[in-house]
């Protein structure tokens, strides 16, 4: 039906983030669900590419900043990290605790086929049982002569690649992260997983859990996104290999979630709920994104905008729930929309709250919006544009769920979500000194396009004074804006 056709080139128009991230932080080549960057992260830039590409920074004192999000996702941050040894030539998960309750987590018995024995295998065996014990006492020095002996006696033994040197190298590097000594630390982690890979591959289990390690060195350090990109491949691994519901996957997302109560965490939770919604974990993202909106509840005033890009960025999820739902539980699948449109009714309400006090404070100052103010404004502007654009989407998939498929004559409410945006953007980009924005004129182009389609396939010639071909036109002059724009930077 032509409504279909209007949904399908709003859905279009969402994307991904650009994946400028490391090789080794690969990404999977194609997604089962349509992802809606619309995170946050923590390093402060100006935006080149706001909208569902586009993600807030927590600065130091508020954290009200549009920025680009270099990868699909950060990760959930937490401050409890505990020492993780190689137990024998290892890649399993065993759990023990020594005196302070740390978990210690083991490798797996690599089966390579074949039992090397000599001498030098044999005291690398003495020495990770001794250098483990150690640690295990809180005898770090001790426990470092041990390790350290052990790399050797492993490289001799096996050989240099062998993985008894990873787990080695695992073991020693753990115990430099514990001391603190991270130059030390990083090479040796990195060192354990290059072994790994060569000697099995790079979606081995066992690299999972080294990177697993490997992240939680990044994690303690708050080097955010180095550590973003170890948990998600590390969950990524070990979500395929053993499945959602084990508890070695479960001891990632353990570790991703704790500390609750910093913004930053906050930040790199909603970044792991892209990258879970990109890969279609719907049900995983939307709770990990409705635990950052109570987190941020609890940090924020009701009325911050981050608080309403949360809230948006959950009802584009609980949009995508409703569509697999859609043919075969349809009172299910409108149970979702109505939700999605009270949160989307939220985010608006948010967006309108901040930008009309930004105006008034501009009014005071007998000039626009600039500086830290202008950075709110232009947030506030896009959020309030791209839920409403949303929130037309809905409507129409909500009055064909309703209609029971039959054609649809008028979508009275999506036109005037549309219609909203559009004026939204011409009294308030001007007022505000953002007209020339491209973020903002993206997201007026896209209102503007989808008026114009459910008004033509009406068959109608005009909506509130204004005609089809005056829509029309004015798409063809913002598209060239953009387009001169676009030119201009490059």
């Amino acid at each position: 039906m032509f409504l279909r056709k209007a949904a399908v080139s709003l859905l279009r128009r969402v994307r991904l983030p650009s994946q400028s991230v490391s090789a080794s932080a690969s990404r999977p080549a194609t997604a089962t669900a349509t992802a809606f960057p619309f995170s946050l992260s923590s390093k402060i830039k100006f935006p080149y590419h706001i909208g569902y590409g586009s993600s807030w920074s927590t600065g130091q004192a508020d954290p009200p900043i549009w920025i680009i999000l270099t990868g699909q996702a950060a990760i959930i941050l937490g401050i409890n990290i505990n020492p993780v040894l190689a137990d024998d030539e290892s890649i399993q998960t065993s759990s023990e605790s020594d005196v302070q309750g740390a978990n210690i987590v083991g490798l797996r018995k690599i089966e390579d086929g074949s039992v090397i024995s000599n001498i030098h295998t044999s005291k690398w065996r003495i020495f990770t049982d001794n250098g483990r014990d150690y640690f295990l006492q809180g005898k770090l020095e001790e426990a470092e002569t041990f390790f350290l002996s052990a790399i050797q006696e492993a490289k001799e033994g096996f050989g240099e690649r062998d993985p008894h040197v990873a787990s080695a190298c695992n073991n020693l590097a753990e115990l430099y992260r514990v001391k603190r000594a991270f130059d030390k630390a990083e090479p040796l982690y990195l060192e354990a997983i290059n072994i790994l890979e060569e000697a099995f591959s790079s979606e081995d289990i066992r690299v999972g859990v080294a990177l697993h390690n490997l992240g939680q060195f990044y994690l303690v350090q708050r080097k955010l996104e180095e550590a973003r990109m170890c948990y998600e491949r590390a969950l990524k691994i070990k979500g395929r290999v053993l499945g959602r519901g084990n508890l070695d996957y479960a001891d990632t997302m353990y570790h991703l979630g704790t500390g609750w109560n910093s913004l930053d965490t906050v930040v790199a939770a909603e970044g792991l709920g892209l990258t879970l919604q990109s890969s279609g974990s719907l049900k995983e993202a939307q709770e990990l994104l409705e635990r950052c909106l109570d987190a941020r509840k609890t940090l924020l005033p009701e009325d911050h905008i981050q608080i309403g890009a949360n809230m948006l960025h959950i009802a584009r999820v609980v949009m995508l729930n409703s569509n697999q739902l859609r043919r075969m539980h349809v009172s299910d699948a409108i149970a979702e929309l109505d939700k999605a449109k009270g949160l989307l009714n939220n985010a608006i309400r948010i967006a309108w709250q901040v930008i009309n006090k930004l105006k008034r404070q501009s009014k005071k100052q007998d000039y626009g919006v600039s500086g830290e103010n202008g950075r709110d404004g232009h947030a506030a502007l896009i959020i309030l544009l791209q839920s409403l654009d949303s929130l037309g989407l809905l409507e129409i998939n909500r009055k064909e769920l309703l209609e029971s498929g039959e054609k649809l004559l008028s979508t009275p409410e999506a036109k005037d979500a549309h219609f909203e945006c559009i004026s939204a953007y011409k009294e308030f980009a001007t007022e505000m000194l953002m007209s020339d924005s491209r973020e903002v004129k993206a997201e007026y182009l896209s209102c503007l396009k989808h008026l114009s389609s459910l008004i033509d396939a009406e068959g109608t010639k005009q909506y509130r004074g204004t005609t089809l071909q005056e829509f029309k036109d004015e798409i063809k002059r913002v598209e060239h804006d953009i387009s001169s724009s676009k030119r201009r930077k490059n």
